[in-house]
């Protein structure tokens, strides 16, 4: 919370506090940017182990590149972080928090890390000039999920905190993808792709992805097959109101509704819903005995980052606007198929759903318009 607190009384004016406390192994180009009483300077004619070192070859010349930032280093955005970093996405990782104490000491630990894998550079600064010409722009600030609340119940206090954040990235990353971390993820990545007024296929929610992540898990758990191996989604609300599409889920192509056709339903007696069940209780569960939820979430959102960064046209389960889909006449963000690339959302999956399953999805629709068409942007 007083992360929120600091980013809504941020000035928009690069100053000291923003601007000019150094962080190590910033690029050349941010080193007059963040000079601080660490990085000293040297003599016009005094030799230095570095001259003394190296016989310049050739001319520095920018080079195309790939770069990503983070903005918030809390334990998701940290976890973000190092999905990144161990899947060698990016040669260049910008942080962003208002936390100066915590973002330095984030970025120093995982600058001394470079000998294990292959590292981007790493910059921070409080102030979102760092982040300047991202490809991919990931948000996971915002007030944190208290023990016991919803997800929901988190919306207005951060869409404050958006409407400052939102703004900066626009201002130096005006081509850049977002991809949506933050909680309430649906309502906020409506609220995110208001402010910006980026086209639908570049604001991304990081929705479902990892809720089928969780779903896949526990159904391979049940049946002693790897999750990889296990083929099924969770669509809608990433909360509550999640949708579990049984009627897709599949081992290898052959459907699980076909060898027990009341799967998923209160008929079942091998009870499979409560897998759907303990996806969603399962977030509250970790909340509860660690505090937070982060490597999950996490490792998910650099798997999106992988196929946009590298143009894979995967299919991920996504949030985006859903509107004239499934019934549904509300401007809201939901989970569904997505394929992502180089241009964000390239395309939707026309996923076919039973009637029931229609309906969870309209309901949770209209849930989150609820909440939603209330909002002041």
């Amino acid at each position: 919370m007083s992360w929120a607190v600091a980013v809504l009384r941020a000035s928009w004016r690069v100053s000291w506090v923003g601007a000019n406390f150094p962080c190590p192994g910033l690029a050349p180009r941010h080193r007059s940017l963040l000079r601080g009483p660490w990085l000293p300077a040297t003599g016009a004619g005094m030799a230095t182990v570095k001259s003394e070192l190296l016989q310049n070859f050739t001319s520095e010349k920018p080079v195309l590149h790939n770069k990503v930032s983070i903005i918030g280093i809390g334990s998701v955005g940290v976890a973000c972080a190092v999905g990144i970093l161990l899947k060698g996405l990016t040669n260049e990782l910008a942080l962003v928090d208002m936390n100066e104490d915590k973002l330095k000491g984030e970025t120093m630990d995982l600058q001394h890390g470079s000998c294990f894998m292959k590292m981007p550079n790493i910059t921070c600064s409080k102030n979102y000039l760092i982040t300047a010409n991202s490809n991919v722009v990931i948000i996971t600030a915002g007030a944190r999920q208290e023990k016991g609340e919803t997800r929901l119940n988190l919306v207005q206090r951060n869409v404050s905190i958006f409407k400052l954040m939102i703004s900066s990235i626009t201002q130096y990353s005006p081509l850049c993808k977002l991809i949506i971390v933050s909680n309430p993820v649906d309502i906020l990545t409506y609220v995110a792709w208001k402010l910006s007024s980026f086209p639908k296929n570049r604001v991304i929610g990081s929705g479902c992805s990892l809720d089928t992540a969780r779903f896949r898990f526990l159904i391979g758990q049940k049946l002693g097959i790897h999750s990889e191996s296990c083929h099924g989604w969770v669509l809608g609300e990433h909360g509550d109101s999640s949708v579990p599409v049984w009627s897709r889920v599949n081992i290898a192509g052959v459907p699980l509704k076909d060898l027990n056709s009341d799967i998923g339903t209160d008929k079942d007696p091998e009870q499979w819903e409560n897998i759907h069940k303990e996806v969603i209780a399962s977030a509250y569960e970790i909340i509860k005995m660690k505090g937070y939820t982060n490597w999950g979430i996490g490792l998910s959102v650099a798997d999106l980052t992988e196929s946009i960064l590298k143009n894979l046209r995967r299919t991920h389960p996504v949030s985006t606007i859903i509107k004239g889909l499934y019934g549904i006449d509300e401007e809201v963000f939901l989970s569904v198929p997505c394929i992502l690339g180089a241009n964000g959302i390239m395309d939707l999956i026309k996923i076919k759903l039973t009637p029931e399953e229609e309906a969870r999805l309209k309901k949770s629709a209209k849930m989150l318009w609820e909440i939603q068409k209330d909002l002041k942007l």
